[in-house]
């Protein structure tokens, strides 16, 4: 067991990471003395990552992980060999700044209610624009579907500062999450069955099922690369965005709403199906329908899991569904046939942190 000596642990998750060690762990390092201990979690990496790390960085502590079951079982091996107050789990391939983590912490300090929360996420190869993996923070559509402030669908935000406060979101990036330990271990920690697409999504959730808040903290700044482990567009991604989308419904939503939420979702599945099929890209068809079997064929599995966030949920931390965060449209409709391609443009105001 790692005990930190500080009250946060930046626990870097890594495979064959020693490009992304090179480029970024001495300015994480020089950042340390703000408040954090640095721990680098090897995924079973196949080359001397491990080594690397260890030779050149003496004040890294690092964890050894024996067999790579993906990001989110990285993750969940990792933690349970880490006592600290708050985690930060960060991504190999992001790049941090000067003060980077004090707003982080200040706002974790100022509100017990605050379960997680991101920084503003930037891209790394486009300096100015927001990126993918959580932006400036992460919502979902009354239907289930996912995207950010500064991000949505395909489209990237120049970031002019439009997003610099502190407001309450549905989800927060899992490539820089900071987390409460107390509470990630509560709730069950990252559920390893998703492997590596929104799990910190799911786990953002079932912190929102107990009550508790998610935010984002607009002065906090990172950049991410993006892409390093599974590629923007590929198959892959294509087959977690669907079935992992579905699992986070069937574990977090409401009963009642299901009823009529899967058959429909059914639907919309099957019309961006038929969209890439008429466009030629069949791979990507059958990923769709490939990502939809596997999910009904591991129902069961699913079903218990509901049954097992709930027990968790209503039995230490229950104060009642917090829903902030959620849009109450269909971004699906407002961003494709509205041409709504900014946050901005959807005349929806967050509520602000505490």
């Amino acid at each position: 067991m790692i005990v930190c000596h500080q009250d946060t642990a930046v626990v870097i998750l890594s495979y064959n990471g020693t490009k992304w060690h090179e480029l970024f762990l001495p300015k994480i390092i020089e950042e340390a003395h703000t408040g954090y201990d640095v721990i680098v979690a090897d995924n079973a990496s196949t080359d001397d990552t491990l080594k690397y790390v260890q030779d050149n960085f003496p004040t890294v502590k690092t964890v050894q992980i024996a067999v790579n079951h993906g990001f989110a079982n990285g993750y969940y091996e990792a933690l349970k060999q880490i006592k600290a107050k708050y985690y930060i789990l960060l991504s190999a391939d992001f790049e941090v700044t000067q003060g980077w983590f004090p707003p982080l912490h200040q706002a974790m300090e100022r509100d017990e209610m605050l379960a997680a929360c991101q920084p503003k996420i930037r891209y790394w190869r486009e300096r100015d624009k927001f990126e993918y993996a959580g932006a400036a923070g992460g919502f979902m559509d009354n239907f289930g579907y996912l995207f950010c402030r500064g991000r949505i669908f395909f489209d990237l935000e120049k970031d002019l500062g439009q997003y610099d406060d502190n407001i309450e979101v549905f989800w927060a990036s899992g490539g820089c999450l900071v987390v409460r330990a107390d509470l990630y271990h509560k709730v069950g920690g990252l559920d390893n069955e998703l492997y590596a697409h929104m799990e910190e999504v799911d786990l953002c959730w079932r912190l929102k099922n107990a009550g508790y808040k998610i935010g984002y903290v607009g002065k906090s700044i990172v950049y991410h690369v993006g892409g390093s482990v599974i590629s923007y567009g590929s198959p892959q991604k294509l087959y977690y965005n669907f079935r992992n989308n579905l699992i986070l419904l069937l574990k977090n939503e409401k009963g009642s709403k299901l009823l009529w939420l899967f058959p429909l979702r059914f639907i919309l599945d099957g019309v961006a199906g038929l969209r890439l099929l008429f466009t030629g890209e069949f791979k990507q068809t059958f990923t769709i329908v490939k990502a939809h079997f596997h999910f009904y064929r591991d129902l069961g599995k699913w079903r218990q899991r509901r049954r097992d966030n709930k027990k968790l949920i209503v039995l230490s931390l229950s104060k009642g569904r917090n829903e902030e965060g959620i849009y109450g449209r269909s971004i699906v409709w407002d961003y494709f046939l509205l041409r709504k391609k900014k946050f901005t443009d959807l005349g929806w105001k967050p509520k602000a942190l505490s």
